[in-house]
């Protein structure tokens, strides 16, 4: 299953320009959800607990989430109708695992960075959030 934009789509948004409210405003089932993270909703003893998280999706997200919303709840409809049939899910993923071919996550992420983000990987190492910075 793939879902979302191309690198053709990403460089016109780019372009044109993203703007993440957008999408906030005109699809309600989003803008409900991140007003319950915001709200503190699921977190209720700690509601700023994703005010980070919230704040960067819809102001600072240089991935595009939001833009994606759309895409990907239309492909898990088909994954979770998929999943109801034993049978033919079964096939796809012999399928899938059989064409999957050589993997590695490092070159992956090595080339999503350069081809989608236009950067290069970098050896900097950033310690977990659990350890205070200097």
């Amino acid at each position: 299953f793939i879902f979302g934009m191309r690198v053709e789509d990403v460089e016109a948004m780019d372009r044109r320009g993203y703007n993440a409210k957008e999408y906030y405003e005109r699809i309600p089932e989003l803008q409900q959800v991140m007003d319950q993270i915001s709200s503190g909703f699921f977190t209720p003893r700690e509601p700023d607990m994703f005010k980070d998280v919230v704040d960067m999706l819809l102001y600072h997200d240089r991935f595009k989430v939001f833009a994606d919303y759309e895409a990907y709840i239309s492909c898990q409809e088909k994954v979770s109708d998929l999943y109801k049939n034993p049978k033919e899910w079964t096939k796809k993923v012999i399928r899938n695992i059989a064409a999957s071919g050589k993997f590695s996550s490092d070159r992956t992420i090595s080339e999503y960075a350069r081809e989608i983000w236009g950067v290069e990987p970098s050896d900097v190492k950033i310690p977990p959030p659990n350890v205070p910075r200097e």
